[in-house]
């Protein structure tokens, strides 16, 4: 009895394990191509190889914008749950709380593929893949970086998640340092780990390196005037942007306020790049180039009397008038003291477009083309010049506005004795001559009159710099509010061109609306220039000069 079960069991297993072999036999032949299928759905993954972002620079190789390695943390919600214990360490380490997760988790739940974190840093992927968690993967990704923070925030801009370009030279620029991505065919076990590279179907294409023409020196220094500025002025905001006259390179562009690209962005007003998209009206920053149009005329030089008796006068019912009656004065002394009735009584007596047709020229109402992103054009009309208040309040700066850039670009084309140079943010060693607009001897000798902008007795006496001729112009001009011009809202200007005997940078400077008490242009924004300019041109190795030395203008021969 006991023999016969002893049979009976060896001949059932015999039976089954024959009956088992069958089945493999019969599944390897005529299931072959599902199973495999079926496999390698289970092990074999296609991974994606990211792509190195381009590094920005300045224009001497300081980075300002770098691709460090980070990892996307992601889960199959579909192939099986993390276990309680292992989501709670999960949570732990990528610094998410538990709950967070699980309503993620819950909310994805017929998903394939899950975000658990993007970006997590190195030291902290590693804990994940030492911990061995289940259905926890990591994928290798790229983010970010920016050394110079909030300095170059506004002209470098930033990414988003996926390391696209959102906002400055990232987004301008974003196919030329956009990479693309490569992919390979990798075996993985049963806990998700890669055993083995199984293919390369592509290799990664990096993207390429971008040079600015900012000066990161210049850059930091700049910043940090604006910002005390703002602060001690109790101002709402500002700008300085800093242009070379041989090249038109931007040299720095800051803004305040600005924000740190490294971290979560909090008000989205600071991502304006306010030197770019914010147009004002320049006030008296433009009498220098009415000036230019009464020398243009033929009729007007620097010495040309003007008699402002009593001090004001009428334009039907707008009043014009200076602080002071300074009686009969010359042009020259028309632009040093900033006189409203000088350069209404001039427009009145030239041409109706003599004023606006300069002002084009020098590139007022027209895009600057830097390769910035955002620019405007600001605005200029021709259409009611017949109207004599019209024509006066343009040759003051009123009833047009600009933006900062547009205002060194115009500066520029004096700086450059009347050659108009396209700005560009991008490092250039071309010194492009750029096409004639004004005749050189007439800018000469504006450029003159602006010098004694910065005398003891002109309006920007605390724009002079120490060891260097400069030459400048101040501008004050109120803000409209809902019931017209506001008395209690400025806009302090003030453009500079160091050094005069052979103009190197040009200058501009807004302090939008101060709230300290002060608001001329030569109180509050003139100081600024005169801090960047002595600190500044030295770095760019420029000597001072001795206020003997002729004008001389770059570029020119004859």
């Amino acid at each position: 009895m006991i023999v016969w079960r002893h049979v009976m069991v060896i001949s059932a297993f015999l039976l089954m394990t024959v009956a088992l072999c069958l089945r493999v036999g019969y599944l390897g032949v005529t299931e072959r191509d599902f199973l495999k299928e079926q496999g390698d759905l289970r092990s074999v993954r296609h991974e994606i190889i990211p792509a190195t972002r381009g590094v920005i620079t300045d224009r001497n190789g300081e980075p300002l914008a770098i691709s460090t390695p980070v990892y996307a943390v992601w889960t199959d919600p579909g192939k099986s749950s993390i276990p309680a214990h292992d989501l709670e360490r999960v949570a732990q380490i990528i610094g998410e709380s538990r709950a967070n997760l699980e309503a993620r988790l819950q909310r994805y739940a017929d998903r394939r593929f899950v975000y658990l974190k993007r970006r997590l840093a190195h030291q902290n992927a590693r804990l994940l893949a030492d911990a061995g968690l289940t259905n926890v993967n990591l994928q290798p990704e790229y983010r970010r970086y920016y050394p110079a923070a909030e300095t170059t925030a506004h002209v470098v801009g930033l990414t988003d998640l996926d390391d696209r370009g959102i906002e400055g030279i990232e987004y301008a620029y974003d196919d030329h340092l956009a990479g693309r991505s490569g992919g390979k065919v990798v075996l993985k076990d049963l806990h998700g780990k890669t055993i083995r590279d199984l293919a390369y179907e592509r290799a990664p294409v990096y993207g390429q390196d971008l040079r600015l023409s900012l000066d990161l020196g210049l850059q930091f220094m700049a910043y940090r005037e604006l910002k005390s500025a703002i602060l001690g002025h109790k101002a709402r905001s500002g700008s300085v942007v800093i242009v070379d006259v041989s090249s038109g390179e931007i040299l720095s562009l800051v803004n305040q306020p600005s924000y740190n690209p490294n971290r979560a962005v909090g008000d989205s007003a600071d991502l304006r790049n306010r030197a770019v998209t914010d147009a004002f009206e320049p006030g008296s920053t433009v009498k220098p180039f009415s000036a230019l149009a009464a020398l243009e005329s033929g009729r007007y030089q620097a010495r040309t009397p003007i008699d402002t008796t009593p001090g004001y006068f009428h334009i039907g019912t707008k009043l014009i008038q200076d602080p002071v009656n300074h009686g009969v004065m010359s042009l020259s002394r028309g632009v040093q003291t900033s006189s409203q009735v000088v350069f209404a009584k001039l427009a009145l007596q030239l041409d109706n477009h003599a004023v606006f047709d300069v002002l084009r020229r020098a590139g007022f109402g027209e895009v600057p083309g830097s390769g910035l992103p955002g620019e405007v054009s600001g605005y200029i009309s021709s259409e009611e010049l017949r109207y004599p208040v019209v024509r006066a309040a343009m040759a003051y700066g009123y009833g047009m506005s600009v933006t900062p850039l547009q205002l060194a670009q115009a500066y520029l084309t004096l700086a450059n004795g009347g050659r108009h140079r396209q700005l560009t943010i991008l490092h250039t060693s071309d010194e492009r001559r750029g096409s004639r607009v004004f005749d050189r001897a007439l800018t000469a000798d504006v450029l003159q009159m602006m010098e004694t902008v910065v005398d003891d007795e002109g309006t920007a006496a605390a724009a002079q710099v120490a060891g260097y001729r400069v030459a400048g112009k101040t501008g004050t001009a109120r803000m409209v509010g809902p019931q017209g011009y506001d008395d209690q809202r400025h806009s302090a200007w003030f453009v500079g061109i160091a050094p005069v005997s052979a103009p190197r940078i040009v200058v501009v400077v807004l302090i939008n609306e101060p709230g300290s008490g002060v608001t001329g242009g030569g109180a509050v924004a003139a100081p600024v220039f005169a801090r960047i300019a002595q600190r500044g041109l030295p770095l760019l190795g420029v000597l001072p000069d001795d206020r003997q030395y002729a004008l001389s203008l770059p570029g020119e021969r004859g």
